[in-house]
């Protein structure tokens, strides 16, 4: 496919520009946003009215004059912040003389695969071009003109700055860039799908290039026997309705038995939000009478290990921190877990226990994110353990290679 030829061709030339002047493209970049989001707001709108709100995905799809403000915002940082590329990783001379540096570079071409969020093709923009590489977008259809408004503004300030404009690429709509995308052995280094459990599967059954994993999140808060109530409360409101579409949202919340009677106050915010709670039976009777009723729902076996995406979430009474522990390990995607408790103890086991990408005490799951984290933006969430784990930025989009210097040195 001639557009990933051509990212190919581009990313070569990030290799002349200093790390000076790439900042200076990702502040203009995040100026041209602000002065052009009558348009990105219309193309959104059109986006828009061919989606049901009641659709999961709306909420993601969705521009607001704020929400692009952060995304200039997150442009900012990202410039500030400083290049991952060069680093010297390790350094030793050996006793024949001969010096050797391992240094970090860029990836070189990345290829992105994602749904209706047109928040991260800025994301991936500002980290690649930071990090040195060239990106391929592959946005969906839903959002396919909030996309292409993006990449205009891209592609204006990188042609007046006399880059490449390749080495930001909207790929065609259609499957067919996505195959070829995904079979570009030899051209694109890395793959990166964010959507749901779907389209990651399809993408790591059907890639030919390496793929990481990012995006589904199940995610669990328990609240232990010593869990401070307040705490409590305000923890599973901000995780499960501050953005119900994203990843790190609640999706579970897991209680000890004898802190049931304390579940009423646990849950008192949600009602509000018309979250729909799936209860086992010990749950749901705590709840009977102190809960809208018509929100109220006996949990099925189906209802753990289920992201939502949506006003819903499911309870499940344990025991024992052990029988939580087996549950998270359970169901699961290795991605955000929290436990609220005053235990120290407790805590650090859990800290310990807990197989996932980010595990949280006292404080809300809603914190996965790579800005949140001061990385200035991600460009995905890994759920694997394979060279990234957590929000991924601009270390994780590097790799490295060996210098190796002498005065001639040969091997006997």
């Amino acid at each position: 496919m001639e557009q990933i030829d051509q990212a190919l061709k581009a990313s070569y030339t990030l290799l002349n520009y200093s790390d000076e002047q790439i900042g200076r493209v990702l502040t203009d970049t995040a100026d041209a946003l602000l002065d052009a989001q009558a348009d990105v707001l219309d193309a959104n709108a059109e986006d828009l009215s061919r989606m049901s709100p009641d659709n999961p995905k709306y909420d993601r799809l969705k521009l607001t004059g704020r929400r692009l403000e952060d995304m200039a915002g997150d442009l900012r940082q990202v410039a500030a912040l400083p290049s991952p590329l060069g680093k010297i990783l390790f350094e030793t001379t050996r006793p024949n003389g001969m010096h050797i540096q391992k240094r970090s570079v860029p990836l070189g071409v990345i290829g992105i695969i994602y749904e209706a969020r047109p928040n991260v093709t800025f994301d991936v923009f500002s980290l690649c071009l930071k990090s040195g590489n060239a990106c391929l977008l592959k946005g969906g259809s839903d959002a396919y003109r909030s996309n292409r408004a993006l990449v205009a503004i891209i592609h204006s300030v990188l042609e007046k700055h006399g880059m490449d404009t390749a080495v930001c690429t909207l790929l065609p709509d259609g499957r067919e860039a996505t195959a070829a995308l995904l079979q570009a052995v030899g051209k694109v280094s890395l793959v990166i799908p964010r959507g749901n459990s779907e389209l990651i599967d399809y993408v790591r059954r059907h890639s030919l290039v390496p793929v990481i994993e990012t995006g589904a999140g199940i995610c669990h808060t328990y609240f232990d026997k010593e869990g401070e109530k307040t705490i409590g409360r305000n923890i599973v409101m901000n995780a499960k309705t501050r953005r119900v579409s994203v990843c790190n949202a609640l999706d579970c919340l897991i209680i000890h038995n004898s802190r049931l009677a304390d579940l009423p106050f646990l849950c008192s915010g949600l009602a509000g939000r018309q979250v729909i709670i799936y209860a086992d039976a010990p749950a749901f009777r705590a709840l009977s009478g102190h809960y809208p009723q018509v929100l109220l729902q006996p949990a099925t076996e189906d209802c753990f290990g289920t992201e939502f995406l949506d006003y819903k979430m499911s309870i499940r009474t344990v025991e024992s921190l052990d029988e939580a522990l087996e549950h998270i390990a359970r169901y699961s995607s290795k991605h955000s877990e929290s436990i609220v408790s005053q235990s120290d103890e407790a805590i650090r086991r859990f800290e310990r226990q807990v197989d996932a990408a980010c595990v949280y005490a006292n404080v809300s799951t809603a914190f996965t994110d790579g800005a949140q984290f001061g990385f200035g933006a991600e460009i995905g969430i890994s759920t694997q353990k394979l060279h990234a784990r957590g929000p991924m930025a601009l270390p994780e989009l590097t790799t490295y290679k060996y210098i190796i210097e002498g005065n001639g040195q040969v091997r006997s």
